[in-house]
């Protein structure tokens, strides 16, 4: 492990995206904790009101994110500078991504069906970085073996056709197993190819004219939600506290 953390994170200098990482995870994990104490009126913490005006961690957090950015414009990818501006920008995408919802609804949804986008949006993120850092994408990963560049190359090429179909999951409106299917080999491949749900971008293209198809995706689509709301629900609950009702 210590020979496999040295080749493929220090010495090509992702040691900084580590740390990025592990920061982003933790802060949002934190973040969460907090704001669920803050909701129920349980320890020391309060939103922050400077006369009157709730401010959001998403401010703080896109201030981390500029000095973690611009400095590590400025640093390059090895040492204490490095690692320190790549621990803010880590803290602060955790506080803005926690917010995501908020941003892409211009309106405080914490709380709400709409807020649990933002816990969405930090895995994909989180699984995404955790690839980079893996070995997938080996950029300066010097005097790589012939039998290593066929098994990275056979892992890319792998993950780039995973990823496309993730995309005609999504374009058939199943945005969660296209998420899972972006980091899961062969998960999108079910959404793929079963009916697409009804209002999605590949039902209004295709099913316009195929009034049965859309009679099918209608019932399958009210069974699906019938048998795993529930279940997606606690789960998200569990992840990130549950909405207001």
């Amino acid at each position: 492990m210590g020979h496999w953390l040295t080749r493929n994170i220090v010495e090509p200098g992702k040691l900084p995206l580590l740390l990025a990482l592990a920061a982003f995870v933790l802060t949002f994990l934190v973040t969460r904790v907090i704001t669920r104490l803050i909701r129920a009126g349980k320890g020391p913490f309060r939103n922050i009101r400077p006369g009157g005006l709730h401010v959001h961690h998403v401010v703080p957090g896109v201030v981390l994110m500029v000095i973690g950015g611009f400095g590590s414009v400025s640093s390059g990818r090895h040492g204490f500078g490095a690692a320190a501006v790549a621990v803010l920008f880590g803290m602060g995408a955790g506080l803005v991504l926690d917010e995501f919802a908020l941003l892409l609804h211009l309106d405080d949804v914490y709380w709400t069906e709409q807020g649990r986008k933002s816990v969405e949006i930090v895995v994909l993120t989180a699984a995404l970085v955790a690839l980079v850092l893996a070995g997938f994408l080996p950029f300066g990963v010097n005097e790589l073996t012939p039998q290593e560049m066929h098994d990275r190359g056979i892992v890319v090429v792998n993950v780039l056709g995973n990823f496309l179909i993730a995309l005609f999951a999504l374009a058939k409106g199943k945005p969660r197993m296209a998420l899972i299917g972006a980091v899961v080999p062969f998960v999108a491949i079910v959404g793929a190819v079963r009916l697409a749900r009804p209002g999605s971008p590949w039902a209004r293209r295709f099913y316009r004219r195929r009034p049965r198809a859309r009679r099918r995706a209608r019932v399958r689509a009210y069974r699906h939600d019938a048998r795993w709301a529930a279940v997606r629900n606690r789960v998200h609950d569990l992840l990130a506290g549950a909405p207001d009702r």
